[in-house]
């Protein structure tokens, strides 16, 4: 009999600490989003939009993008800076390096930052880290960089506020793509007039054509790369082409279409014809 109840004691005791730490665990990252005093005055009304707990878990861990959601909806998440203010912002993944820093810099344009600088980076056995600073009015909000993200297949799995100028964002980039055009069989694309390199998803031809109008002076700088973003062939001519014909290499998925100089030497759109498929 005593036996008995030392046990259910010891079960009692276990089921209460877990939940204890659960509990924890949720206000801990709530906590470290908003100010210790902003916490304090508001620790009530924390606590009932909040409810159930249960619901700011994802697979057994807190739903970082939930809580920052919950808190900017109720108006509990200042993400504004009183004048502008350089911060530093940095993105972990299990992914190819070289992938993850290419999604991340189109993600970051899209979302209008274009100017930053790179401030670290670390590739270890398990874990590749990319830290970058950058100088605006307001922190980067976590749920417009996620939506960004989707679009490249990729998602926030945890996001750290190391301080209210340093942001740490873990990134699932396990079925991530680039978000480019899909060149299909048979179909026609231009490519009109950029000063950045053209990316384009060539995975399902084999051929594409390339026109150029005389207007330009075009020099041909083609790269092909793997579906994890690396390098395979590369493709230079340091004269003038008016017409190009490629052949995709099997194990291409992406092609990067450029000028060997200059993309001011294209004035008028390239256009491309993607052949028959693989």
């Amino acid at each position: 009999m005593v036996k008995f109840l030392f046990l259910l004691f010891f079960y009692i005791t276990l089921v209460f600490s877990q939940q204890l730490s659960a509990e924890d665990l949720l206000s801990s990252k709530i906590q470290s989003f908003i100010s210790v005093n902003k916490y304090r005055e508001n620790k009530a009304f924390i606590n009932v939009i909040f409810e159930p707990k249960s619901a700011f878990y994802k697979n057994g861990r807190v739903d970082a993008l939930k809580v920052v959601s919950t808190l900017k909806e109720n108006g509990l998440l200042n993400l504004y800076f009183k004048k502008p203010q350089e911060f530093q912002l940095n993105f972990k993944t299990s992914g190819s390096p070289i992938f993850f820093v290419k999604i991340m810099s189109d993600t970051l344009r899209n979302i209008g930052y274009y100017r930053y600088v790179t401030t670290a980076s670390n590739l270890d056995a398990s874990e590749f880290t990319w830290s970058i600073a950058l100088k605006s009015e307001y922190i980067t909000d976590p749920l417009i960089l996620n939506d960004e993200l989707h679009k490249s297949n990729c998602k926030i799995v945890d996001i750290q506020r190391n301080t209210p100028k340093e942001w740490t964002y873990v990134i699932d980039m396990s079925r991530a793509k680039l978000q480019v055009p899909l060149l299909m069989p048979g179909k026609k694309l231009k490519l009109k007039h950029s000063l950045y390199a053209q990316w384009l998803n060539v995975s399902h031809i084999s051929k594409l054509n390339i026109n150029s109008s005389q207007r330009n002076s075009w020099h041909p700088y083609i790269a092909y790369y793997d579906s994890s973003l690396h390098l395979i062939k590369i493709i230079k001519k340091d004269k003038v082409h008016h017409f190009l014909s490629l052949k995709i290499p099997k194990n291409a998925t992406y092609i990067k279409i450029s000028d060997l100089y200059t993309l001011k030497n294209v004035h008028d759109a390239l256009k491309l014809f993607a052949g028959s498929s693989r």
